[in-house]
């Protein structure tokens, strides 16, 4: 007996695309095998960026070791080799309720409930994934798509190791969606490329030819690449994916604000930080129609930690509070810049507003949260720009009179943050905060109307709405927070935030800085600033105004800890490496190309019966000579070609030849054993080709023949 690549045991001399001696060819089949689980685990790996390397490598490995073993046991019982499939499933799945879900065992035997989970881990984990931030949460209900992806992919493999070209695709495959989920960037890219092309070429290794050619050709491919991606953002299936998150069945907390000040000691949540703390937000409105102000949709599961908003580029600095809040409301009090909640919450987030969204809450709470925000002098503040990236933000029907009354109140200057604390401004000093046991309510454009024209009297509500639409009217980018502020004084070590507290404000959006709180109804009652950095620099910068009777300056707007940016325009080098990579993906496809409609076009010829079946084997067999050289004419018949043919695969052609004379000229019907027949010499050709040099063997695949 002898064995073939991938383990399959043929009879000597029987066809078979590997023949070779049995020890030595169960030795390869191992070979094979290992690299091609290194080649489906390295992409597996691939996914570290979202889970975290060491969460991924035991469930990885245990699969990888899991799919060896059952080769193993293959090789050493044949009777299994048709249950091979099947037993590295089996193998493969027991490894991650071990590893991953021990919790669902009974004394470490899988449950019902271990079987509910590793479906919901085809189903489910990989949505739950692309809902989350990143890194997510390492937990087995997220992560285990990725070692079941590893191990189909590796059972698949493995049973096409008869033909490693085709082998290594599902490998391919899961390396391509590793890369659609998170791209790998900078340094991570070169070892990457390597490990995935040094495996790959292990799996054309023979026993006396080495694969060092090949490995060497995929490195350098590996390095130019590496080297030449840039490292800009990439694209990720995850980008359109957020959590869903049930329509609101609450008033909105901009609406409630006249009612809280009517009942001011009402507590609402306390907390205890280790930093002053300016201000609490619950909700975050931007969008605006002219008659009420909603919030965006966009939330995603809050994984372990998240960095700073897009833009941001000034330094910034953690702190961290622990909060007790009573109810059943389901936003949870939050900051500008969240990074984590610790608790047993696991509130959904808008990470452009810091928005925090419990669903499903059901009464009191208690959570740690972390946030990072601006610090440092932020030098140039009243003179950066305002934010290009964020759109102005809609209106609605503008009343005529108060794009007029915008211009007034920004006195004609372009936008820039020194212009959003004038507007801020004029509304503390031209504008009164409501007191007493009528407030007014609403924010749509006829209260806003009445507020900014005629009565000039309202609540933050008013106050912050106003200051959004003035400032929108004149392109400065700003929306609408509302939460509270935080009291000044604190009583036994707790914080207790009441109703009284109520705020709403507006933020604008500033270049490097991102959004930047600001208060014009504080500015309206002398209401001081807490002494956080931010709120400080803000503060700063208000007293630095010139007074209204005097023009502002129009200085050139710079952006506080701005990274420097190259040029916008496209560079003749830049042209160039897209020009080289998209050479480079031309070839590569082409040069994929050719092998895969090789294999489909035998496996068409193979599907033929009768007299075309036979013809079709010798079709077959003349491709196959002209790829490895040899030089057929039309007119040459299979003996002609024996005749010029090397020796060793002369008597495989001559029984061909015979079978084709049985189809085409003794006027029997051809039964299906001469047309198995005649395949067999045709595989007795092909494997006789294959002890031909690695040279000529890869020549061979990518000959257009």
């Amino acid at each position: 007996m002898t064995t073939a690549a991938g383990g399959d045991r043929v009879a000597p001399g029987a066809s078979g695309d590997r023949v070779t001696p049995g020890a030595t060819g169960d030795r390869v089949a191992r070979i094979h095998a290992v690299w091609l689980l290194l080649a489906t685990a390295v992409p597996g790996l691939l996914f570290a960026p979202v889970f975290g390397l060491w969460a991924l490598v035991p469930p990885v490995a245990g699969v990888v070791v899991a799919c060896y073993a059952v080769v193993e046991l293959c090789l050493r019982v044949p009777a299994l080799r048709p249950w091979r499939p099947l037993l590295a499933l089996v193998a493969g799945a027991l490894v991650l309720v071990e590893l991953v879900l021990y919790d669902t065992t009974r004394s470490g035997l899988p449950t019902s409930a271990s079987l509910t989970r590793l479906v919901a881990g085809v189903t489910d984990s990989w949505q739950l994934t692309l809902q989350s931030t990143w890194p997510v949460r390492p937990e087995a209900d997220l992560l285990l798509f990725v070692p079941l992806l590893v191990l189909v992919v590796g059972m698949i493999g493995i049973e096409l190791l008869r033909r490693p070209a085709a082998a290594v695709l599902p490998s391919l495959a899961l390396l391509l969606l590793s890369q659609a989920f998170v791209a790998a960037e900078g340094a991570v890219v070169l070892p990457a490329a390597l490990a995935y092309g040094v495996a790959a070429a292990g799996l054309f290794l023979s026993p006396s030819r080495s694969a060092i050619a090949l490995t060497v050709a995929l490195s350098v491919v590996a390095a130019v690449v590496g080297l030449a991606v840039p490292t800009g953002p990439a694209y990720s299936v995850r980008h359109n994916e957020f959590a869903p998150a049930p329509s609101a069945r609450e008033v909105s907390p901009l609406a409630e604000v006249a009612a809280r000040l009517a009942d001011p000691d009402a507590e609402v949540f306390r907390y205890t930080s280790d930093a002053p703390v300016d201000r609490w937000r619950l909700v975050v409105l931007d969008g605006f129609d002219g008659v009420t102000w909603t919030a965006g949709d966009r939330y995603r599961r809050l994984g372990a930690e998240i960095g700073p908003p897009a833009g941001t580029t000034v330094p910034t600095t953690g702190h961290s509070a622990r909060l007790t809040v009573p109810g059943g409301a389901r936003w949870l009090p939050s900051q500008a810049m969240p990074t984590s909640v610790t608790g047993p919450v696991r509130p959904l987030i808008d990470q452009d507003s810091g928005t925090l969204l419990l669903p499903e809450r059901g009464g009191p709470v208690a959570y740690d949260l972390h946030w990072r925000e601006p610090f440092g002098d932020l030098a140039g503040l009243a003179d950066a720009a305002v934010s290009a990236d964020v759109r102005t933000g809609d209106l609605g029907t503008v009343p005529g009179e108060i794009a007029g009354l915008a211009r007034t109140a920004t006195r004609d200057a372009r936008p820039t943050f020194r212009t959003a604390l004038v507007l801020e401004q004029y509304l503390g000093d031209n504008y009164k905060v409501a007191t007493g046991a009528e407030l007014p309510t609403g924010s749509g454009w006829p209260q806003l109307r009445e507020f900014l024209l005629d009565t000039k009297r309202g609540t933050s509500e008013q106050f912050a709405a106003s200051y959004v639409v003035l400032a929108r009217i004149v392109g400065i980018p700003a929306r609408l927070a509302v939460g509270f502020r935080a009291p000044r004084e604190p009583a036994d070590g707790d914080v207790v935030v009441r109703n009284e507290d109520v705020l709403a404000w507006p933020e604008v959006a500033v270049e490097g800085v991102g959004w930047v709180p600001l208060d014009p109804a504080g500015a309206a009652s002398d209401a001081g600033p807490a002494s956080t950095p931010l709120a400080e620099v803000v503060a700063k910068a208000r007293t630095e105004l010139p007074p209204p009777t005097q023009p502002l300056p129009d200085p050139p707007v710079s952006a506080p800890g701005r990274v420097a940016q190259g040029s916008s325009g496209v560079g003749v080098g830049t042209l160039a490496l897209w020009g080289g990579l998209g050479l480079l993906a031309l070839l590569g496809t082409a040069l994929l190309a050719i092998p895969v409609a090789k294999l489909v076009r035998t496996a068409r010829r193979k599907r033929y019966t009768g007299v075309r079946g036979v013809v079709g084997a010798w079709w077959e067999a003349r491709d196959l000579l002209r790829a490895h050289g040899t030089r057929i004419t039309p007119g040459m018949t299979a003996r002609d070609v024996a005749a010029v043919s090397a020796e060793s695969t002369v008597d495989s052609l001559r029984r061909l030849a015979v079978h084709l004379d049985m189809a085409l000229w003794s006027g029997v019907p051809v039964q299906q054993d001469t047309v198995t027949a005649a395949w067999q010499a045709v595989a007795e050709i092909r494997g006789t080709l294959a002890r031909r040099s690695f040279g000529a063997r890869v020549k061979a695949v990518f000959a257009i023949r």
